[in-house]
């Protein structure tokens, strides 16, 4: 016997929280990636790549760390840093601690495309997103994606800490 159990629908005010979250989901990685493309001739997955690679030791990563930095499929990730290595900002090498693995380095040629690029990229994120809100707003936006991220993936382990 199958009991069907009535949907908890969204009320008024739910469903226009749910359609501003939703917009801007579309929204702002859309705003990120145009300015990049305008200004560094890079999309928002290509910045992520580079800014991870820069903030690594040694400016070094395994290629499957750095997938999961950037939010990516390896596979994905594996056709960016072919095109991050064609213009000569990326190389990769094998981890010469364990063969299995594939490290990629950001070159020196990487790193200045990274110090070029991100005084424009954080201040477009400033003017999107913190510069219209207050100091508490700012924390509690940060409160309700750190929640809003556990509950989608509760194994997350970088509370925000993956936004460049």
């Amino acid at each position: 016997m199958e009991t069907s159990e009535e949907p908890r629908w969204l009320n008024a005010e739910e469903r226009e929280t749910w359609l501003s979250l939703v917009s801007l989901l579309i929204k702002l990685p859309g705003a990120l990636d145009a300015q990049l493309q305008r200004d560094a001739g890079l999309s928002h997955f290509e910045y992520q790549v580079l800014a991870g690679l820069s903030e690594s030791p040694d400016r070094t990563r395994r290629m499957s760390e750095l997938a999961a930095l950037a939010e990516g499929s390896l596979s994905r990730l594996s056709q960016v840093v072919s095109r991050l290595e064609r213009r000569g900002w990326v190389r990769r090498t094998p981890d010469p601690t364990d063969g299995r693995y594939t490290l990629a380095v950001l070159t020196e040629e990487g790193w200045a495309k990274v110090v070029a690029t991100a005084p424009g990229h954080v201040a477009a994120v400033r003017a999107y997103v913190f510069d219209p809100l207050t100091k508490a707003q700012q924390r509690r936006l940060r409160e309700i994606g750190t929640r809003v991220t556990r509950a989608v993936d509760p194994d997350d382990s970088c509370p925000g800490g993956r936004s460049r």
